[in-house]
């Protein structure tokens, strides 16, 4: 803690244990998944545990699909041994202000384990998406008994605090409407874990200046585990068996906990909350902007088809890309650089126009850039 003392002399002590924490927790976190994936990856072999490639599916050859096995209990261990070293070593009385948030981390816990559970056995021998939708609910359940509910729109439509009977199943609708947006963006290698990492790094960010630290560490958690998988799902070679997918169980985990951090900033109160700070609304969502669109509008395009909604296709946003000729690796870095834009955009944004002004030109530029690679399918297959 004094490097960091040293770095940064305006931090408060609070502040300094507490980024101390963060950067410790990362760190076992990215060693232990770092040391799991290669066991996870060998076990899936001789088990023969794999993602058998089909006409939707866009990888060669065999791949395990078991990498978010490792996300969960690594988050997890690295936070209790977090808190038992601290108080070991005599840093109790820091975790002084955690207690207040017990009840909303409990349930929130208990949720990320539900989902595991239900990703692992969907990875290992298939569950109806019905039976998903029904574990979600009940994790929006949970959340709500949490304390964690959407209880504010901060001035979306001109609305601010809103009614727990129009604010609880909104909370469950974002709550599945996330996670589902999570698990459908992952269909490309370093799409989704770019994605879920960049949200991470950038809630981490957000709640050190919101000096909401046990979310802090958290979201630091979960980047520490995202960044070594995202090395073996990008760059390692499936002909080596060095490649792995994060599969259902890494998605609806990594969802459940984005739910969970995007909530927290919601719920912020007004005095926490620095003086000329982004509108906490667009903090809290703009993160998870392209995977959420992305799924709307793949939904929509479904239905108008006389498609089932809930069955997968080829027409997500990275789809289009590949379509147009992008390597995946190029399609993978530009939607990620993409969503990093238009994060930056509406935090500058958010200060100076209206918030629904904002989410209707949000709107409007991703439906003219996806009108856009329609038709330019659409010229090459005529070209064809």
């Amino acid at each position: 803690m004094t490097m960091i003392t040293d770095c940064f002399p305006g931090l408060s002590a609070t502040a300094t244990f507490w980024m101390a924490n963060s950067i410790a927790v990362f760190g076992v976190c990215v060693l232990c998944t770092g040391l799991l994936i290669p066991q996870i990856l060998l076990i899936s072999f001789r088990k023969r545990l794999f993602d058998q490639p089909d006409e939707r599916k866009i990888h060669q050859g065999v791949v395990p699909r078991l990498g978010g096995i490792a996300f969960k209990p690594v988050v997890f261990f690295s936070i209790a041994l977090m808190f038992g070293l601290c108080q070991l070593f005599g840093y109790g009385d820091m975790f002084d202000g955690v207690s207040a948030e017990s009840r909303p981390l409990a349930f929130s816990f208990c949720c990320v384990m539900l989902l595991y559970l239900v990703g692992m056995a969907d990875d290992l021998i298939g569950i109806r998406y019905k039976a998903k939708f029904a574990v979600q609910i009940m994790c929006g359940v949970m959340m709500i008994a949490g304390g964690m509910w959407i209880c504010d729109l901060h001035g979306l439509l001109g609305i601010h605090e809103v009614a727990a009977w129009f604010g609880y199943p909104l909370t469950i609708l974002v709550i599945v409407f996330i996670i589902n947006s999570i698990n459908l963006i992952d269909g490309i290698d370093g799409l989704a874990s770019g994605l879920c990492g960049v949200a991470t790094l950038f809630y981490g960010m957000v709640f050190f200046l919101l000096q909401e630290y046990i979310y802090a560490v958290l979201s630091f958690a979960t980047l520490g585990v995202l960044v070594p998988f995202f090395y073996y799902n990008v760059f390692g070679d499936a002909n080596r068996q060095k490649k792995i997918f994060m599969g259902d169980t890494g998605s609806l985990t990594t969802g459940m906990i984005l739910c969970v951090l995007s909530l927290k900033i919601l719920r912020c109160p007004p005095t926490s909350v620095p003086e000329g700070f982004p509108n906490l609304l667009v903090l809290a969502y703009s993160p998870l902007f392209i995977p959420c669109l992305d799924v709307v509008r793949v939904y929509l395009h479904r239905v108008r088809n006389g498609k089932n909604p809930f069955l997968p296709d080829k027409n997500h946003i990275h789809h289009k890309l590949l379509a147009v000729g992008m390597r995946q690796r190029t399609a993978m870095v530009t939607i990620i650089s993409f969503s990093l834009l238009f994060t930056l955009c509406n935090l500058w944004l958010s200060m100076y126009v209206g918030i629904t002004l904002l989410l209707v030109a949000d709107v409007v530029i991703w439906t003219v850039t996806n009108i856009w690679l329609t038709h330019k399918i659409f010229q090459l297959n005529r070209k064809l």
